[in-house]
């Protein structure tokens, strides 16, 4: 009678010692998986289970395994949610949602001007609003109260521009449109491509989208008062292929930019209006500077731009760089001599539904 029950504590023992063994098994084979795959919010929800708990339940080890295996496989089938928002815009926003900022001067109005509004500014009159120095009759009667005499200086001095940099600015806080865009008025504007690149983003954050025309930080001096110095340098978006900047870090540039105090800001560090942009966001707020390519001034070599890749464009620009005529290098149906700066020609090739635009004429 003793050695049979001597026998079944034997068994006992023995079958005790396997289901522990088991355990520890199960349990190892769990944490290398927890290793390899890393620590993911899934992994964690496996493992934190306390082991004890799942032994207590009826089923024990059957439910044990098929937590970890319903574990492994959450973390191992692709994420659906984290392809729908790389592949979907932050933001959905339309072009009445940007405020487009276009700086010139009354003697470029003939010359400069009016090539824009038969072109990208014809599809974009309700957004786009026009800041020079001087009365025009024939501009506001083409776009009406969008044609903004700044009532600054014609000179292109730091000063006349900073001044109309102010207004730009001030104007836009009181649109509460989402997105401020500044552009000169040697710009084409592709608005549907801005569209579609402002989209990436929100906002509502902090972001500050522009090419730099330096291959360096500027360097400058701040001026604090008191004869006293310090020097500063930070990346700053070229106004010559424009830039942009969301709703709510112009709200936070407020002290530095509205109300006049945009134009003490720029004689602070003696810079021109683009860099006391980028002084203002960089240096004192400490946004980085966004870039995009996408972006294109006068003083880089226009020729590259291919003619595929227009479409895909925001700015593109036109003059003359180391004695050259810079222009885009597309050949369609206007030529050189009707089309010097090649917009009416680009116009053509995004929008060849455009009444003045030769019939055939497709991207």
């Amino acid at each position: 009678m003793f050695k049979n029950n001597g026998k079944k504590t034997a068994i006992s023992i023995a079958s005790t010692a396997c289901l522990c063994l088991l355990l520890v098994v199960l349990i190892f084979q769990n944490h290398r998986f927890e290793l390899t795959e890393g620590n993911t919010e899934t992994d964690a929800t496996v493992v934190s289970a306390p082991v004890d708990d799942v032994l207590d339940n009826k089923k024990g080890f059957s439910a044990y395994i098929t937590k970890l295996t319903r574990g492994r496989r959450e973390v191992e089938k692709p994420s659906r949610a984290a392809d729908t928002r790389r592949d979907s815009p932050a933001e959905d926003i339309t072009a009445s949602d940007i405020f487009i900022a276009v700086k010139t001067t009354k003697k470029f109005h003939q010359s400069r001007l009016n090539l824009l509004l038969d072109t990208w500014i014809s599809r974009n009159m309700q957004q786009t609003y026009i800041f020079t120095d001087g009365e025009d009759e024939e501009l506001k009667k083409r776009i009406g109260s969008h044609a903004i005499n700044t009532n600054c200086s014609a000179a292109h001095s730091r000063q006349a521009l900073s001044c109309k940099m102010a207004v730009e600015y001030d104007k836009f806080i009181e649109s509460n449109k989402k997105w401020f865009c500044h552009v000169d008025d040697d710009n084409y504007v592709n608005v549907r491509t801005l569209v579609k690149h402002l989209s990436q983003y929100t906002h509502t954050q902090d972001m500050y989208i522009g090419k730099p025309s330096l291959d360096r930080p500027i360097e400058a001096t701040e001026r604090l008062g008191d004869n006293k110095m310090k020097p500063v340098n930070f990346w700053f978006a070229t106004g010559g292929a424009g830039f942009c900047v969301s709703h709510g870090l112009a709200l936070k540039m407020s002290p530095w930019a509205s109300g006049g105090h945009f134009i003490n800001t720029a004689e602070k560090i003696r810079l021109p209006d683009d860099c006391t942009i980028g002084y203002i966001i960089e240096s004192v707020l400490g946004v980085p500077l966004t870039r995009s390519n996408l972006f294109h001034s006068h003083l880089e070599n226009l020729q590259q731009v291919s003619r595929p890749d227009i479409h895909k464009q925001i700015t593109l620009s036109y003059g003359m760089f180391e004695n050259k005529s810079n222009i885009i290098n597309l050949k369609g149906v206007f030529s050189v001599e009707d089309d010097p700066s090649r917009f009416k020609s680009v116009h053509c090739l995004l929008h060849p539904d455009t009444p003045w635009c030769p019939p055939l004429v497709a991207f």
